[in-house]
């Protein structure tokens, strides 16, 4: 009976897991070839279907846009945005902070917590001043990732009843990446271990060479098969074979990778400055994802990414996952956990992972190109 347990409490984990977690970093404008920080989240969660809205200001705040569930009619769960002031948030959930008995169903409050400083914040030290001011406890357990107009950008390592706060100018690397545990949590718990050695076996090659992009979070970071311990990436060649989903950084329940470029820091807080701001988007399994650039006010986000289609599913999150049914098309007992490579890569070269990207890299040079032609 005690062998039971055990193997029933593994697997609830282990789903629980799978299904709240993500990979995340902050890129300092150094590091980024146009001189602008970054803050970037690949996106795991049991709520597959997303969408983004622009949500006007109002009474309690500022306008802003961001990433929401399409179940969230609305729009009370911000899960990663940017405000007018050029304010940006995201968080990575953690599992090595909580120090309570606070009931779970207490918890999981981060998106309102993010969407409420949406309204609220222009710089990181209004986002300290906002949890400082929040009633304990507070219903979170995470790693908040922020960046504003100045170019300051940091990660709170929160729980309930207090943060721990870590500076991107801290960091000698100029940049910082977090999945499912904290660096100042309890040692050895938590999840992502290997997710975090995957980035950065990309990440700090990039940092070298000052050449992290958007692009290079979306269409390397959010589509690699790296694996740390392995030591190589399980999907090279052109094998028509399988490969388990297991501590790669796009999972079967990866349902976003979205990198919110800042504008060129001055030192100095500059108001509206969410009108430079880009958030490269791509919805759903971020393998089989088109990416879209969303700027700021009512009409910077394509209506493919908005939730109207039907039970506020957004058209590009769906199109990506019926292309995810076809990397894992086992749907049936542990499918889920058996990727198809012939569907990413294959000897004819149409594999989601030989064409998406090409495309995507297009969009980004259409884009830029525009940009400097309105300047």
């Amino acid at each position: 009976m005690k062998q039971r347990i055990c193997i029933l409490i593994c697997l609830i984990v282990g789903f629980f897991t799978s299904a709240i977690a993500c990979t995340s970093a902050i890129i300092g404008a150094e590091l980024n070839p146009y001189g602008r920080p970054l803050l970037w989240k690949h996106r795991d969660t049991s709520s597959i279907d997303n969408k983004v809205e622009y949500v006007a200001p109002g009474p309690d705040g500022f306008g802003y846009t961001g990433l929401f569930n399409a179940s969230d009619r609305n729009l009370k769960e911000c899960w990663t945005g940017f405000n007018s002031e050029g304010f940006a948030i995201m968080n990575t959930a953690s599992y090595n902070l909580k120090d309570d008995n606070v009931p779970e169903k207490d918890m999981d409050k981060e998106g309102f917590v993010m969407t409420m400083a949406l309204r609220k914040c222009v710089t990181v030290d209004d986002f300290a001043n906002l949890l400082d001011s929040l009633p304990r406890p507070m219903g979170v357990e995470a790693n908040f990732g922020v960046i504003d107009s100045t170019g300051a950008g940091a990660y709170f390592e929160t729980n309930n009843h207090s943060y721990i706060r870590i500076n991107l100018e801290d960091s000698p690397e100029h940049m910082l990446v977090r999945t499912n545990y904290s660096h100042c949590g309890r040692p050895n718990e938590g999840f992502g271990f290997v997710r975090e050695a995957n980035a950065l076996h990309h990440l700090l090659p990039a940092a070298a060479n000052k050449d992290i992009t958007p692009e290079f979070l979306t269409e390397t970071l959010s589509r690699t098969f790296y694996h740390d311990m392995m030591g190589k990436d399980m999907a090279e060649g052109l094998d028509e074979g399988w490969i388990i989903d297991q501590d790669f950084i796009p999972r079967y329940k990866s349902c976003a990778t979205i990198v919110i470029e800042g504008c060129a820091p001055t030192g100095e807080v500059a108001r509206d400055a969410g009108k430079e701001y880009v958030m490269w988007t791509g919805l759903g399994y971020p393998p089989c994802a088109d990416i879209y650039p969303v700027t700021a006010g009512p009409d910077g986000v394509d209506s493919d990414l908005r939730g109207i289609q039907s039970n506020g599913h957004s058209k590009a999150s769906d199109i990506s996952r019926m292309r995810r049914d076809e990397v894992f098309p086992k749907h049936y007992g542990n499918g889920d956990r058996y990727i198809r490579l012939s569907r990413l890569r294959n000897p004819e070269g149409t594999g989601y992972l030989q064409v998406i990207p090409l495309q995507n890299l297009e969009v980004y040079r259409k884009f830029r190109e525009k940009q400097s032609g309105e300047k």
